[in-house]
């Protein structure tokens, strides 16, 4: 990594560091705030704080419109359903195995890649996949045998697995432009394009939470605090770290820094939880980052 530029490896790692804190920050809400109240509020202040330097996306002239359906998709997958499912999940998981789950993401990429963009894995590809897919079922087992052969499992572990397959969903819209050259548009209408269309569907998501009486939040100095933390932090400031830093570094290099949210996630969570990391975390973790190297170790030409 030595021909990156000190401030690519700045940006690539507060945005993991920020989005670590994301799934502790959820953790610690847990029983303050219902999980798609915390969504839709988070989401609400972010679009709000982003509206001065974003507005412009709004008027007639602008290529959102012409790309409505395009960014409601976008605000679907990404903002939406991905962040709704992700505080649901750590309603009954871990956030380490949230993170380690999460971190299987290459996999999906190969399957939806193949199914709905003909794009076909190389061996090496399918092998790193399946190297993955075994650390990801090791954090699903706790690490026991029996447990796996029993597919014991908790139901946060499978929501986050789902969030995983919409992120990689969203991930290959990205990578196909709508009908103007969304790479041109300044960072800030870009993102609040599909935040406003995320927060429509956060918004329709809370309102059966609602009705189900199952919305709630407690205002305390801490839950503000908390809130005002991931509005902010993995909301805004990482998302334009990433940007920076795929910018500086482009795609392929910046997905090994990703590998790095489920080590901060884990070093947190000891720190801040009393949830201190278990030897087969370690080994997931390894089996995962090996994985996903070696999948991309032929991507570098294409990219």
């Amino acid at each position: 990594m030595s021909h990156i530029p000190l401030s690519t490896i700045f940006y690539l790692v507060t945005a993991t560091v920020l989005w670590a804190g994301n799934a502790i920050a959820g953790r610690l809400l847990v029983g303050s705030v219902s999980p798609i109240t915390l969504s839709a509020v988070r989401w609400a202040i972010a679009a709000i704080i982003l509206l001065p330097l974003g507005w412009k996306v709004f008027k007639p002239s602008s290529a959102l419109w012409s790309n409505k359906k395009r960014f409601i998709l976008l605000g679907l997958f990404g903002v939406g359903s991905y962040n709704v499912l992700l505080y649901l999940a750590l309603q009954t998981s871990t956030p380490i195995n949230v993170t380690l789950i999460g971190a299987s993401m290459p996999i999906w990429m190969l399957i939806i890649g193949a199914l709905l963009y003909q794009t076909r894995p190389n061996p090496l590809q399918l092998f790193g996949a399946l190297v993955s897919l075994l650390g990801v079922a090791l954090v699903l087992s706790r690490g026991e045998m029996d447990v796996l052969l029993n597919l014991q499992v908790v139901v946060g572990d499978l929501l986050i697995m789902l969030a995983t397959i919409l992120w990689a969903l969203y991930s290959w819209m990205l990578s196909r432009p709508g009908k103007s050259t969304e790479r041109q548009w300044p960072w800030a209408e870009f993102l609040m394009a599909q935040v406003f269309a995320g927060l429509l569907w956060t918004g329709l998501f809370d309102g059966f939470e609602v009705m189900a009486g199952q919305a709630y939040i407690e205002f305390t100095p801490l839950t503000v605090l908390l809130i005002l933390f991931v509005a902010i932090g993995p909301s805004l400031i990482a998302y334009r770290c990433w940007g920076l830093g795929v910018n500086g570094a482009g795609p392929t290099v910046a997905a090994f820094f990703a590998n790095l949210i489920p080590l901060f996630t884990a070093v947190f969570s000891a720190a801040m939880l009393g949830e201190p990391p278990h030897f087969y975390h370690s080994f997931a973790f390894i089996l995962i980052a090996l994985g996903i190297a070696v999948s991309s170790a032929r991507r570098k030409d294409r990219s």
